[in-house]
């Protein structure tokens, strides 16, 4: 079994045209099964950072790695498949499609990358027995599978963008203030949930929030302007 990082940031250096720099991380590293709390408030460059990760940006100076791969020697269309294959988001305003229905939400990352419908196939037999899965894990009722995503609360939905983010085994899930619109106790029990998925499906997970009372339920919690040298400022 490897021991190099799934995540690997070296000298990474960003600044919008014009702009000082936002982001200077000389290193940060997350490790493959590992669950990492990130404190990043607003303004703190955390938005900058995970569109970095995932390659939607790209550094003015540095690398991201994301199993070994630099994002920034990929081309555009590559990249896009390459985080599509390998890393799964759960969004703050969770970002589900209101006209398609439960299942095919989640369904959504089968339908752009191969290689998760692969996987889902493989340890399900199936597309449709992944997602009744992961979502009775997660909780949510069967009769509710085939209502639209706009019909459900906003725990519902909470669950429906993690089983999205989890189906298929990606290496990485990505979660940015997930549950920013839960109570106390929903949060902490939406958090239990997506431990043990991430932990079943062999996935590493970022987690990204101001809330710092959720650090203590994670492997290791960092602050993003602990690993920012740049001077800090109001910046997404």
């Amino acid at each position: 079994m490897t021991t190099d990082p799934l995540l690997d940031i070296v000298q990474l250096g960003f600044a919008w045209p014009g702009q000082p720099e936002l982001l200077d991380i000389p290193v940060f590293q997350l490790s493959r099964g590992e669950s990492l709390f990130l404190r990043g408030p607003s303004g703190s460059g955390k938005t900058t950072l995970l569109g970095l990760l995932g390659g939607v940006q790209l550094p003015g100076r540095g690398q991201v790695r994301l199993l070994g791969q630099d994002l920034a020697s990929l081309g555009s269309a590559a990249r896009d498949r390459f985080r599509v294959d390998h890393t799964g988001y759960v969004f703050q305003q969770f970002n589900l499609l209101p006209f398609l229905s439960v299942a095919e939400n989640v369904a959504l990352p089968c339908r752009f990358s191969g290689l998760r419908q692969r996987r889902a196939h493989e340890r399900h037999g199936s597309v449709a027995a992944a997602i009744e899965r992961l979502l009775g894990d997660l909780g949510l009722p069967a009769e509710l599978r085939q209502q639209p995503a706009s019909s459900l609360s906003i725990g519902q939905q909470q669950r429906v963008a993690a089983a999205r983010a989890l189906i298929g085994q990606p290496e990485l899930v990505i979660a940015d203030e997930p549950t920013s619109a839960l109570d106390a106790d929903s949060r902490e029990a939406f958090l239990r949930l997506l431990f043990a998925e991430c932990q079943a499906a062999g996935s590493s997970l970022l987690f990204v929030s101001h809330d710092q009372s959720l650090a203590p339920l994670f492997d290791r919690a960092l602050s993003l302007a602990d690993l920012n040298r740049a001077a800090p400022r109001t910046g997404v």
